[in-house]
């Protein structure tokens, strides 16, 4: 069977449509023609299904890799995830995310696709921009947004992308408190609580902080920044000449500490605001762990999830995020990035899944 390339496509007459497209659904069928991208075109070479000529001239495998190489950007890494599918008995056709996936068992015709999948080597920075895109794409049409990512020997690894909307069932601060209201003062880098009756029930009822002893309480920037906004402490500067911080102030003194003070600070209080308890996750290397519900100190549960706050213009750098997921995993929890869009925090989680 002969296809002819002409720019970035292969068409072949109608035989094809009936070998090709009615049996393996590759490609297509534009009246009496069927129209391959060049992808499905190169598999179908490869596999000996398909011949393909230029100005008359057959092209071998290697010629015809080569060129389609030159004609469509990062052709060569799209083969292989495209290739690696269809050996898996997938049946893949192309999308704006690069390729739909359809279930096993299922094809064009009988079943909806089941997934969107996005290729990319993981030399190149993703962008959240281009992620979202491709997850608002595939969100859409009710689709698994799939991430195919391609290592410098080919290997593929593939990860599931969700957004998702945590929530927990602890009870918010005024609840947990009772309105009690405190003395604190901001020291170097955190704040101590000085009063003991608040002490207890700050880290008691809301596992905020860490005891310094048994009447006083330590906590973290963001803590403190949640409790000074939601009216329960009284921040004092450690000076002595300056009491009661509004928040504006407390939030820069913290953010020449701690340059991603208030990004990390917006997604704190969104997940203790829906009913969540973050807490410190420097030693799994992302902002916080996050715990769906909290009973007693004596008996912490399982924390859930590992919380990274990232901006809108953040870049993936795919290395990192694939320890940070493979960290998450080795430690039972999901890996979910917070973004902040100067409105609200939307969360992304990045999870491994087996194709």
């Amino acid at each position: 069977m002969i296809g002819i390339l002409v720019n970035d496509r292969v068409k072949a007459g109608k035989q094809a449509i009936n070998e090709l497209y009615n049996v393996g659904y590759y490609g297509r069928p534009k009246g009496d023609t069927l129209e391959l991208t060049l992808i499905e075109a190169a598999y179908l070479h490869y596999k000996k299904k398909l011949e393909i000529q230029i100005e008359d001239r057959s092209l071998s495998f290697e010629d015809f890799f080569t060129e389609a190489s030159k004609r469509q950007q990062y052709f060569d890494l799209k083969y292989i995830v495209y290739k690696d599918l269809r050996e898996r008995g997938y049946y893949v056709q192309p999308s704006v995310t690069d390729f739909r996936v359809y279930p096993r068992g299922g094809h064009p015709g009988k079943t909806p696709a089941k997934f969107f999948v996005h290729v990319i080597s993981e030399r190149i920075p993703l962008s959240l921009r281009e992620l979202r895109m491709s997850l608002e794409a595939a969100h859409n049409v009710h689709k698994t947004m799939v991430l195919a990512i391609v290592d410098e020997e080919s290997d593929i690894t593939f990860y599931e992308i969700r957004k998702v909307d945590p929530r927990g069932d602890v009870k918010l601060i005024g609840e947990a408190v009772q309105g009690i209201y405190g003395r604190s003062t901001f020291l170097e880098d955190r704040v101590v609580v000085w009063d003991s009756d608040i002490s207890s029930s700050l880290h008691a009822e809301g596992f905020y902080g860490h005891p310094l002893d048994a009447d006083r309480l330590q906590l973290s920037l963001v803590e403190s920044g949640y409790l000074l906004k939601k009216g329960v402490l009284e921040v004092a500067d450690m000076s002595g000449t300056s009491f009661a911080l509004a928040f504006d102030e407390f939030a820069a003194k913290a953010s020449v500490i701690e340059s991603e003070f208030m990004l990390k600070y917006f997604a704190y209080e969104d997940l203790r605001d829906r009913g969540l308890v973050p807490k410190t996750g420097f030693k799994f290397g992302s902002h916080f762990r996050v715990y769906l519900n909290f009973k007693s100190v004596d008996k912490l549960p399982h924390s859930e999830y590992l919380v990274h706050s990232i901006s809108e213009d953040y870049e993936f750098t795919l290395p990192v995020m694939s320890r940070a997921v493979r960290l998450a995993n080795s430690v039972r929890k999901r890996m979910i990035y917070a973004v902040y869009d100067n409105v609200q925090c939307t969360y992304i989680d990045i999870g491994r899944i087996k194709m």
